[in-house]
């Protein structure tokens, strides 16, 4: 499945739905996770959300969508939530509480294209407008009426969801659907809703002293900060991004770098490390850093539940063998599989930086849920934000690996990340 940029998302053209749900006055408050605080801290804004797209090849009643998505509302606790501003957590824009709120039936309403107006720009001034953390709720569901079936873009700020939970929103939204078409009830089984897994890390116990230490290490190798990509980047501040996608393996040259994989006894991730490693050696002199999110769904309890199940690790690489590239990866799973907020106090919490570098791997062959990606041309799609940072999105499906890469559009930054990305194209298909 492709992960992709709003701006480049290929919608059909047809009459653009959203559904409005009903949303009860906020109750009680529910435990904030670490990455939530920070993320909604920073105020509503355009572009906080991600987004899941897919066609479906027969017209469906309005009907059948709205209880199919009020189907998969019920089933998740997260999504019966909202951020508001009250007397708990301080953050820059103040105090603010996560509330359980009930959702119930709404109603549809139609977002006008304009003219001339390209169709994706339409769908990403709604998902701006529906989809930042204070809004209620932070999702939406639209719908592209056309005469071959609609298009369904599931869109929700990130403070309640991540890459897998998108999956398992359409998953759970077919299954519904499937259900109401054949005059079956919709209601799923209920999953342990997100806050439960909040509470869960908070109870666990203190992280052990060698993981303190290893983070006081990390955090002084980067100046107090995390890490940052280590080429220049041009006008320091926000500036435009540039997304590029990029195809790396097809189904063929995807075994064939399996192969190799399996041939020095590492993961596939680890050989793309080693190659990440050797570019950067090669064209910054300096050992690969960067941040490395791990999911924290350390449970199968949880693989069905939608949230935040991302936490934040430290990737460091200074030696491109694989094998040491694997101990790399390791290492980071294993730092960053300790509740941050106390491992990070020291330093007020994740520290940010112009020119942050992440780095994300997703095998989505391997994970517990699927959806027929193929046959419903569903894509991941991403906002369209201003950046300083570098964040690259590495993903492997049946079809074979692409990556993705946002960056400052700037023209340092161009030569920089396009230069760097080239080699390690490059590179990684030398290895296959």
């Amino acid at each position: 499945m492709r992960l992709t940029n709003v701006a480049h998302l290929r919608l059909p053209f047809g009459r653009l739905m959203g559904y409005d749900v009903s949303v009860s006055r906020p109750g009680n408050p529910l435990p904030v996770s670490f990455d939530q605080r920070r993320h909604v801290g920073a105020g509503d804004r355009a572009g906080s959300w991600m987004a899941l797209s897919f066609k479906l090849r027969e017209i469906v009643p309005r009907e059948h969508l709205e209880r199919a998505w009020l189907s998969v509302i019920t089933r998740h606790g997260t999504l019966r939530s909202v951020f508001v501003r009250g007397d708990g957590i301080r953050s820059d824009i103040g105090e603010i509480e996560l509330r359980e709120v009930r959702v119930s039936r709404g109603a549809w309403v139609e977002h006008p294209i304009a003219p001339g107006q390209a169709v994706n720009d339409a769908v990403r001034e709604v998902l701006d407008r529906y989809c930042s953390p204070f809004d209620r709720p932070s999702h939406r569901m639209c719908v592209l009426e056309t005469a071959d079936g609609p298009t369904i873009v599931f869109g929700a700020d990130h403070s309640h969801v991540d890459l897998w939970s998108m999956l398992v929103i359409a998953r759970d939204f077919l299954a519904a659907l499937a259900a109401v078409t054949e005059g079956r009830d919709p209601e799923l089984s209920p999953v342990p809703a997100f806050a439960e897994h909040t509470l869960a890390l908070l109870r666990r116990p203190a992280a052990p002293d060698e993981v303190r230490r290893r983070w006081a290490e990390i955090m002084e190798a980067g100046g107090g900060a995390m890490p940052a990509f280590p080429l220049p980047l041009g006008e320091p501040g926000p500036q435009a991004e540039r997304v590029e996608v990029r195809d790396v393996f097809d189904v063929e040259s995807s075994t064939q770098f399996e192969t190799a994989a399996r041939t020095a006894e590492v993961s596939t991730l680890s050989l793309a490390v080693s190659a990440m490693t050797a570019v950067t050696r090669e064209m910054a002199a300096a050992p690969l850093r960067a941040i490395f999110p791990v999911h924290s769904r350390y449970e199968k309890a949880w693989h069905d539940s939608v949230g935040w199940f991302i936490t934040n690790s430290v990737l460091e690489s200074p030696d491109p063998a694989p094998t040491a590239c694997a101990e790399a990866v390791k290492e980071a799973v294993r730092i960053g599989s300790w509740p941050l907020a106390p491992l990070l106090a020291p330093w007020g919490g994740m520290p940010e930086s112009p020119g942050m570098f992440a780095i994300s791997w997703l095998d989505l062959r391997r994970l517990p849920v699927r959806i027929d990606a193929v046959r419903l041309e569903a894509q991941y799609v991403g906002a369209t934000i201003r950046t300083d940072g570098v964040m690259l999105w590495f993903v492997f499906d049946e079809q074979g690996l692409h990556l993705r890469c946002r960056y400052p559009d700037t023209l340092e930054a161009r030569r920089s990340v396009g230069g760097w990305l080239d080699a390690l194209v490059a590179r990684m298909r030398a290895s296959a």
